[in-house]
């Protein structure tokens, strides 16, 4: 009969997996994370793991707000469970990071004992965006039912919000410093959204709490990086025979990982620039380099890779006339857009994104990629092309990819398949009235779909190279052509 992954089992573990090399009796809990989901432990446990084994201030109290699966998986095995990186070989690593597992609704006063206790210097979340209750205009949302529930009862938060709240209150009765808030979820200017929010709750049943968080609480803004598949039988079945272990919730993530915190005045931070983490005092330029380095190219190949005929991101890399035309377009067109911010290497980091691309251990679906054109674009692609007309720069490659998500929105609306997008019912409207001719359709597009912005859509120039791109896409897709005749436009 096969054991369980916990403290007493470690010894039993093969020499080729890899475990923690610090006394897990040692470590004391500095940090907080509410919402224990796979991506943080993927992420920054894994972070705060590699940083343990010099300093052992900063272990994990893990808080799931709501369900309990993660602590009923993770508190059997003392909090241990097993990180499998996938790359052209698999690794896997116990992750030994995190010493608690705790449940608000089931356990909420050690839930703020955590927040309140003198060891806790940090709290990080992974919540979703919706986990922070704020409304369309980013600010705190006051008719969110757990929020007007913890404005009501604030000693009693059920909101992530209300528990910092909650947890600066108790530690400012204490005498004791507040602790350093850092979000890890991907939204714009994260720290800074926070704080108004937090500091907006306070403000409803406790002013000068909210003063104190104002002026003396840290919130610094953080960019977070990693593909992290759901976990599935067969990784459970993997690690099983890794290990000769069960562990009820392994975890598997992408053997790149990134994450950029801002270096804030009085943020009480771990060292973790140590273990791989970049601090910087431009977070947005980070966040920028991403969107047109990472996520422009991602969305150009879903589009062209689509029309190609591919399934997954690294199947259409695999073809090397898409690699080609996405290589192309990073170095030739987005890559003179984009300044470089303190700590990135630009070419470094196009070669690490093209690795990426091609890793065959994870079956990013296309199609899944595709989703949202109508909110992507703009930001991931659009943005680029204005400026590179403004400065007399090419924008063949990049009117290519837009052009193929004309097409894909065509092929979807003319084949009758939903499409996944908050503006899917005029975008299918649009679709259906192509008539599969590159200026037709294009106008159609430019004037309907509300999409491409009125500077391109009054630009000659972009124009004429979205109608050449949508020709060629076609063509693509009939078989009369490949995509090497788009990537001599983006060269």
């Amino acid at each position: 009969m096969t054991g369980r992954l916990s403290d007493a089992s470690l010894d039993r573990i093969p020499p080729g997996v890899a475990r923690p090399g610090y006394d897990r009796a040692a470590i004391r809990t500095g940090i907080v994370h509410l919402g224990p989901g796979a991506f943080h432990r993927a992420h920054q446990a894994a972070y705060a793991d590699a940083l343990l084994e010099t300093d052992p201030r900063w272990g994990i109290c893990a808080v799931s707000l709501r369900s309990p699966d993660a602590a009923d998986a993770l508190n059997p095995q003392n909090g241990l469970y097993t990180l499998a990186r996938l790359d052209a070989q698999t690794d896997f690593q116990i992750i030994g990071s995190i010493r608690e597992v705790l449940v608000a609704p089931r356990e909420p006063e050690a839930v703020l004992d955590r927040l309140a206790a003198p060891d806790t210097r940090l709290v990080t979340l992974t919540v979703t965006e919706k986990g922070y209750c704020l409304d369309a205009d980013d600010r705190l949302d006051e008719t969110h039912p757990d929020i007007v529930h913890d404005i009501e009862n604030p000693r009693r938060p059920k909101s992530a919000i209300g528990h910092l709240v909650e947890g600066l209150r108790r530690r400012r009765e204490a005498g004791l410093q507040p602790f350093t808030v850092l979000c890890c979820d991907n939204l714009s200017d994260n720290g800074i959204k926070l704080a108004a929010a937090t500091a907006a709750l306070a403000r409803r049943t406790d002013p000068a709490l909210a003063d104190h968080i104002e002026s003396g609480v840290a919130f610094p803004r953080s960019m977070v990086d990693s593909i992290t598949p759901a976990t599935d039988d067969a990784l459970r079945a993997r690690v099983r025979e890794a290990l000769g272990l069960e562990d009820a919730w392994p975890i598997q993530r992408e053997a790149f990982t990134s994450w950029v915190i801002e270096d804030v005045p009085g943020a009480d931070l771990p060292d973790f620039a140590s273990v791989g983490a970049t601090l910087t005092r431009d977070v947005a330029g980070h966040a920028a380099a991403k969107l047109r380095l990472l996520n422009g190219p991602h969305s150009a190949l879903a589009y062209l890779g689509l029309a190609a005929g591919h399934e997954t991101v690294a199947e259409a890399m695999a073809d090397p006339m898409l690699a080609g035309f996405v290589e192309d377009l990073m170095t030739a067109e987005i890559r003179p857009s984009v300044m470089a911010p303190d700590g990135l290497d630009l070419d470094a980091y196009i070669a690490a994104v093209i690795k990426r691309f091609r890793n065959p251990a994870i079956a990013h679906q296309l199609a899944q990629i595709a989703w949202d054109g109508s909110q992507k674009l703009p930001i991931r692609l659009l943005d680029t092309a204005r400026d590179n007309l403004k400065a007399d720069r090419p924008v063949e490659g990049i009117a290519a990819a837009v052009a193929a998500w004309m097409r894909f929105i065509r092929r979807r609306s003319r084949d009758g398949i939903a499409i996944t997008d908050p503006h899917a019912e005029r975008l299918a409207a649009v679709g259906r009235a192509c008539e599969d001719r590159a200026n037709a359709d294009v106008a159609r597009f430019v004037t309907e779909a509300g999409v491409v912005p009125a500077a391109l859509a009054s630009d000659a120039r972009f124009i004429a190279a979205l109608e050449r791109g949508y020709a060629t896409v076609q063509a693509v897709e009939d078989g009369r052509a490949d995509v090497d005749s788009l990537r001599a436009g983006a060269a």
